[in-house]
């Protein structure tokens, strides 16, 4: 088993592993005493995408099971020992199923709010971010309304979600709407981000980036005094496609998006290879995956200052990553950072700590995987002093 200064590394894979921790730093997760292990979880067989979100004191886990000609979101809730018994929020024939652009979880309070994509016409990519919200108030659910205000046929997706304050959401979304009805070629994918409230009202619709990457995943994370950061891949008139935050304040309201590691890659279509962003106090942390000069790289940027600004760009990956990352800050100057790449013929999940100073810990292999669209999008949250990986 490894220790990383009191944080043991789990894995929950739709299957679960699990790392509990020594005192030993270099330790790699293929050798009999590995610090992953699995752990036991709700999910059925034909399952995939699976997402996960903690609040602090319990890890909300959806996944989605097609049977069939039906797709099924179901959740179950992990309060450190056991899970609760799962159920199926909502099923359908006609959702959007897509290895990159999946569902997302949250909760608030008590309150749980859950999004998929539903077709909204027969294009490929016509489709609507559609969210179900159980209310605290009366345990009732309010299901299948849609997150966005237009009635465009278009892309809609690649959402984030957090909570946030006065048992609201924040949710963050990749919005098609100016890509059709604009003569030929239509105008760009955009960025817009609201807020959904208890009662499942939803408010303060905001265009945050009117051209942005059109299939990366979009992350949020929230500051101390309620602000909110984003990240996500831009998208330059010259098609550089490199890493945006942009922030609210009280005092500023929406800021300017900010690029983060001058990666200035130029690249004709999207990489489907977003950004992951997470707070601790007035500490934040950006991950992210990049080609340029034509090699995979993962980097990690720390800032101090609620994202005001940001120290250099940190490499953690061996060499010509594959990307799909996440990042959980695990005390105000150290992350956890995941991610995927190549060894050999094999295609690795690794996990490394990250200092803002610049130290790093020897990666942890998670597991091995496929470089494939099959393999999807892992995932890393915190519970406690443990790390649940998806």
């Amino acid at each position: 088993m490894i220790h990383l200064r009191n944080y043991s590394w789990v894995f929950l894979a739709i299957s679960l592993l699990v790392v509990s921790c020594q005192n030993r730093e270099s330790q790699q997760a293929t050798t009999e005493n590995s610090p992953v292990s699995a752990l036991k979880n709700p999910s059925q067989t034909n399952s995939a995408l699976p997402r996960l979100f903690s609040n602090g004191d319990a890890l909300f886990f959806s996944w989605v099971t097609s049977t069939d000609s039906l797709d099924h979101l179901n959740y179950s809730k992990f309060d450190g020992e056991k899970w609760q018994e799962p159920e199926t929020i909502i099923l359908g024939n006609d959702w959007f199923t897509n290895w990159a652009d999946f569902p997302a979880i949250a909760e608030n309070n008590g309150n749980l709010l859950t999004s998929f994509l539903q077709k909204s016409d027969s294009g490929t990519y016509t489709y609507d971010v559609k969210l179900n919200l159980l209310k605290r108030s009366d345990s009732s659910w309010k299901k299948n309304f849609k997150l966005h205000s237009d009635t465009t046929k278009s892309e809609h997706g690649f959402v984030s979600m957090r909570s946030y304050a006065g048992n609201s959401f924040l949710v963050t979304w990749l919005d098609g709407r100016e890509t059709v009805g604009k003569g030929h070629g239509g105008g760009a994918m955009t960025l817009r981000a609201a807020l959904v409230f208890e009662d499942g009202t939803i408010d303060y619709d905001t265009l945050l980036d009117e051209k942005v990457c059109d299939c990366c995943q979009t992350s949020s994370a929230i500051g101390p005094d309620d602000e909110i950061l984003v990240a996500y891949r831009d998208r330059s008139d010259a098609e550089i496609r490199d890493i945006s935050v942009v922030k609210w304040d009280k005092q500023i309201g929406w800021g300017k998006p900010l690029t983060l590691g001058n990666d200035d890659w130029n690249i004709e279509g999207c990489p489907v290879n977003g950004p992951s962003i997470d707070s601790y106090n007035s500490s934040v942390a950006v991950a992210w995956f990049s080609g340029a000069e034509d090699e995979g790289k993962v980097n990690v940027v720390f800032s101090k200052e609620v994202g005001s600004n940001y120290g250099e760009a940190i490499r953690i990956d061996s060499g010509n990553a594959t990307g799909r990352v996440d990042v959980v800050l695990l005390n105000e100057s150290e992350a956890a950072v995941f991610w995927m790449e190549p060894e050999a013929e094999d295609e690795l999940i690794r996990v490394m700590k990250v200092s803002s100073e610049g130290r790093k810990s020897t990666p942890i292999t998670i597991s091995k995987t496929t470089a494939e669209r099959a393999s999807g999008f892992p995932q890393m949250e915190k519970l406690g002093n443990t790390l649940f990986f998806a």
